[in-house]
């Protein structure tokens, strides 16, 4: 299926802004704990989708459309974000991002195998081949990110697992669900779980007040909330609907070349064996799109 110029700018943004999102997760983490950032970014989001709950409290019928509702809050926002950040107490933003990378082929897989969705020669390919580049940005980590960190990196594998949940659930289950009534519904469902989580478990408010750099971690992760949480949300849950969820999952193409340049940016050490691993990733991505 040809895919439209609008598909394809969003595509674009969506790869930029969330490309960006490795990197102020570690400016987050400067001053606040990786479950204070997850739940901090989720509720922020939820508080900034609140005043559309109004608008969208009918767009929704809850006996049909929870299970959606309940896949891509709890397996595509609440469960990744805490990976994510715990993952990047010990990994650079930049693997994290090129881990990113496999989300398109667990979307494949999962969508042949949970959903039936039929899966072609090139696609099964694409999944090998993109599994080897995986294996081998896993294995073969330099410096840093040795073997000791292996343990993390398998945090965003699982992470990738669960946006692949997610994709797959919104094209099954909520495919005639308006975007942003789905996505201010699911923060709805797992924003109140995060505060909840960040009153009673955390000490966040003294490592904004106290931390030298608490203002500006709070603000990186505000800007991780609104832009690459709430509206990129509503932009992907479009792009799914309107294109596909492999097409909308090819985002990564760029998201770990976007995450590599800031974390460079940032004074991160990155080997050619990890720019060779994530792109074979990338053409297991391409093939897997293959028409």
């Amino acid at each position: 299926m040809k895919q439209s110029a609008t598909s394809w700018i969003i595509l674009i943004v969506l790869s930029l802004v969330w490309g960006s999102s490795f990197i102020l997760m570690k400016q987050g983490l400067i001053a606040f704990t990786s479950d204070e950032v997850a739940a901090l970014r989720i509720a922020i989001a939820f508080i900034f989708l609140l005043p559309l709950l109004l608008k969208h409290f009918k767009s929704v019928d809850l006996k049909k459309d929870l299970k959606g509702l309940v896949l891509m809050g709890v397996f595509g926002n609440f469960i990744p974000a805490f990976l994510f950040t715990k993952a990047e107490t010990e990994i650079s933003s930049s693997l994290t991002g090129m881990l990113n990378a496999l989300t398109p082929l667990f979307t494949v897989l999962l969508g042949a195998l949970v959903y039936k969705t039929k899966i072609k020669n090139s696609q099964l390919l694409g999944v090998a081949v993109g599994l080897v580049g995986a294996v081998l940005l896993l294995g073969m980590n330099s410096g840093s990110e040795s073997s000791k960190n292996l343990n993390y990196s398998l945090l965003v594998v699982a992470a990738t697992f669960c946006y692949a949940i997610r994709v797959n659930g919104i094209k099954k289950y909520l495919s005639e669900v308006n975007s942003v009534a789905a996505s201010v519904w699911s923060f709805t469902i797992i924003g109140p779980m995060a505060l909840v989580y960040l009153f009673s478990n955390t000490d966040f408010h003294s490592h904004l007040l106290e931390h030298p750099q608490g203002a500006s971690s709070f603000g990186f992760i505000c800007i991780l909330a609104i832009c690459g949480t709430a509206l990129s949300i509503i932009l992907f849950n479009n792009l799914i609907k309107a294109a596909g969820a492999v097409f909308a999952a090819s985002c990564t193409y760029l998201i770990p070349i976007v995450a590599v340049g800031w974390g460079i940016l940032d004074g991160e050490s990155v080997g050619m064996i990890q720019f060779i691993s994530v792109a074979i990733i990338i053409v297991g991505v391409w093939l897997i799109n293959k028409k």
